[in-house]
């Protein structure tokens, strides 16, 4: 898919990977709207960017898809979707205080995995009226998983069941839109220097990244955005799931 004129929505693009997508894509060419729940972080990248900022929370019907409607009403329709948003709450299936809440698992599956199905179903519906571009194309969809979804950590229960569904996903979705020539990948990205790690003292840092095979360090987000920069322009990646990891394979703790 050619990015260059392209109509794009990046969820949770206000920081971290999704703001680094949204760089890339826009120096590309890329008409790109950043949305995100926070409002003022998301003007903040639009107005770096020459994109435009849209506010609202991927698990709401209605402001996922005032946010699709306006990314398809740009150039010759919506054309890609990179899902980043999302949330890596902790919490013990068991811990000293009992099981853990009920409300605590849902909010992460909701956020993480059903904010994300919610994006896609509705972009692949605005993607499938857009006119066919060469080999049939219409559009690109790319989400975010985790390694977690192969080696959950202690405490990552509800996590990793949220980025193993979306692992799921991307087999059954691509070879559903197949017919109507839009790509469905996901990418598992393992440590990366976002805006929740950089809060972290610096010998925390540096223990993360001895962990990593090589490079021994955190990865940046921009090379989180060639990713997804190499999935959408290459047409013959189609249902698969990218680990961008350092060769880490996390351990229980």
């Amino acid at each position: 898919m050619k990015i260059a004129g392209s109509s794009a929505i990046v969820s949770g693009s206000a920081s971290g990977l999704g703001a680094a997508t949204a760089r890339l894509l826009a120096s590309l060419g890329a008409r790109v709207h950043v949305f995100d729940r926070d409002g003022a972080a998301a003007q903040t990248v639009a107005d770096e960017i020459g994109g435009v900022a849209i506010q609202g929370d991927v698990t709401s019907e209605a402001d996922a898809a005032r946010a699709i409607d306006a990314a398809a009403g740009v150039g010759d329709g919506l054309r890609i979707l990179v899902n980043c948003a999302g949330i890596g709450t902790a919490g013990r299936l068991l811990s000293r205080d009992g099981p853990m809440p009920l409300a605590d698992f849902e909010r992460v599956i909701r956020v993480n995995l059903i904010g994300s199905f919610n994006m896609m179903r509705l972009a692949a519906s605005r993607m499938a009226e857009a006119p066919e571009r060469d080999d049939k194309a219409r559009g690109v969809i790319v989400n975010t998983a985790s390694v977690a979804a192969f080696e959950g950590q202690v405490g990552q229960v509800a996590y990793a069941a949220s980025k193993g569904g979306i692992v799921s996903m991307a087999l059954p979705a691509a070879r559903e839109l197949a017919r109507f020539g839009i790509r469905v990948n996901t990418i598992a990205p393992g440590i990366f220097l976002t805006p929740l790690l950089e809060g972290l003292p610096g010998e925390v840092q540096d223990s993360l990244a001895a962990a990593i095979p090589y490079p021994s360090r955190l990865g940046d987000p921009a090379e989180f955005a060639d990713a997804v920069r190499f999935v959408i322009e290459n047409q013959y990646m189609n249902g698969e799931v990218i680990r961008l990891d350092g060769a880490i394979r996390m351990q229980p703790r």
